[in-house]
């Protein structure tokens, strides 16, 4: 999706944006809706870090409150309800289970929070909080009972979940489709000031050359600080600490459609959620990252962290030996100096250098959370409009992502109509499809009638089509790309499907 490389002096932009996560796609939608001629660029694939490493959770932030950041869970939110109906295939409401039988906390504090989560920003579709007892409840089911009482009482509340490496996608492709260039594996190897504006220099499979852009933003998550430091950026005074979050993926622990949130001895919490049907994910840890970003895989220390807690909570016990996939990520959190990593703040933090003659504009983004990216960029767009003044007003606040254009938001009607356009195609193919792709779905479809119009199946109804789709519109270039942050279908696939998959990549690219 790269276009042939041009002349430094036709090659400039407004923008350049380095990183491709949710924060740095989310700005380059926002800007090139509002008419800047914007460049993306990921050294990786987009979401291949933090972004597709969360909780996948859109969520207020509950535990926030105890270290009273009220602004920050009020703007998550606000932008909670407000995500739901930019983007109802890929982001659904869910009943969170909050035992209190083995709680370190008093009933009456929880109970306080969770009034304050009702009503801090200004909920209107999701149902507030309930109590409920356990032992009479179905969302008991498969819970331990912790002493001769029974399993004990329990709120419910309400969040939303994410398909958090989709999101970042649909965020790149509306911007591509406003105009923005989007490169992946595309990496900044230097920058430097030049009449007010930078020269950058960017390297990837096609060469390497440079571009001119009048304002460099900095969203290169685990490694913003890194990258001021590449270009003699960095600054005492301000920086990023590194928090690794992991999580493990077991067989199904209890029925049901709602998570829980497990409150550990510790204070701290561990979500165990419904996932891909056949499974329950559980995540996350909090722990010092001191290495330099990159890959970062999970410890004996937090695999034995979230057995035990699972362990503590449900019947059906959890061994190192069930997991059937485990996940990694690096937070780039801002610096707070708080005394452990649970503690470190989640709200971001924007720094803006507006530059001067000697000084090109940049703008670094330190911290941040998957819920708040919209709200994030719009604040960005603040300090951009500073060097901009052209650019119009924002514009993203319910504006649907790619695909999002449900009749409705009404996800359920949706797939049903669909089924009923194709009455050949199996059902869980079809729903499949439509909580990737929603209305773009189509578009993979076409006139095909039965799934050998789709072309060759790779399993679990993985076809031809849809990964020429994923090529073609979604910057997919291997079989990791398409199993593990397209789709999980890589948790569904029988051992040496990624083999074929590159094997077929490979030769259709060669075709092109």
């Amino acid at each position: 999706m790269t276009s042939p490389a041009r002349t430094l002096q036709d090659e400039a932009y407004d923008l350049m944006i380095v990183g491709g996560g949710v924060n740095g796609a989310g700005i380059a939608r926002d800007a090139a809706g509002r008419g800047l001629s914007v460049l993306l660029v990921e050294q990786d694939d987009l979401a291949s870090h933090t972004s597709s490493a969360s909780t996948k959770l859109i969520h207020g932030g509950l535990r926030y409150l105890e270290y009273y950041e009220f602004r920050l869970v009020r703007e998550a939110l606000i932008e909670r309800e407000r995500l739901l109906g930019m983007a109802p295939h890929i982001i659904w409401p869910l009943r969170f289970v909050l035992p209190q039988s083995l709680s370190p906390r008093p009933a009456w504090m929880v109970r306080l929070g969770l009034f304050l989560y009702d009503h801090l920003g200004g909920r209107k579709n999701l149902p507030g909080t309930e109590t409920l007892d356990l032992d009479r409840s179905p969302r008991g089911s498969g819970l331990k009972a912790q002493n001769s009482k029974g399993k004990g009482k329990a709120f419910a509340y309400s969040d939303c979940w994410v398909e958090d490496s989709r999101l970042v996608v649909l965020n790149a492709m509306d911007a591509a489709a406003r105009g923005a260039r989007i490169e992946t594996r595309t990496r900044l190897t230097d920058a430097v000031s030049e009449n007010g504006g930078w020269v950058a220099t960017i390297e990837s499979e096609q060469g390497t050359r440079q571009v001119r852009a009048r304002m460099l933003v900095n969203a290169a998550g685990p490694w913003v600080d890194a990258l001021l430091r590449r270009i003699g950026r960095a600054r005492d005074d301000r920086g990023v600490r590194l928090v690794k979050g992991s999580h493990i993926v077991v067989p199904r622990l209890y029925d049901g459609e709602h998570a829980f949130m497990l409150q550990n001895p510790d204070r701290r919490i561990v979500f165990a959620i419904p996932y891909e049907r056949e499974f329950t994910l559980i995540g996350t840890t909090d722990e010092p990252w001191t290495e330099a970003p990159g890959k970062a895989t999970i410890s004996q220390g937090e695999i034995d962290y979230l057995c035990k807690t699972a362990n503590r909570y449900f019947e059906r016990q959890v061994s190192p030996q069930d997991i059937a996939w485990s996940y990694s990520g690096i937070r780039p959190l801002y610096d707070d100096h708080a005394a452990n990593a649970s503690a470190v703040t989640r709200d971001y933090v924007l720094d803006f250098e507006k530059g001067d003659a000697r000084q090109a504009p940049m703008l670094s983004i330190f911290g941040g959370k998957i819920t708040t990216f919209r709200k994030l960029a719009e604040h960005a767009m603040e300090h951009i409009a500073q060097l901009f003044p052209q650019v119009s007003m924002p514009w993203t606040a319910g504006v649907v992502l790619p695909g999002g254009d449900i009749a409705g938001g009404d996800f359920e009607r949706f797939v049903a109509d669909l089924i009923a356009a194709y009455p050949q195609m199996p059902r869980d193919l079809l729903r499949r499809l439509a909580r990737a792709y929603g209305t773009r779905t189509s578009e993979i479809l076409g006139q095909a009638r039965t799934p050998a119009d789709l072309g060759r199946d790779f399993g679990r109804g993985l076809h031809a089509r849809e990964i020429d789709y994923l090529v073609e519109a979604e910057w997919a270039r291997t079989a990791e790309d398409i199993l593990f942050r397209r789709s999980k279908l890589g948790l569904h696939v029988a051992p040496g499907t990624a083999e074929a998959i590159d094997a077929w990549l490979s030769r259709t690219a060669e075709a092109r």
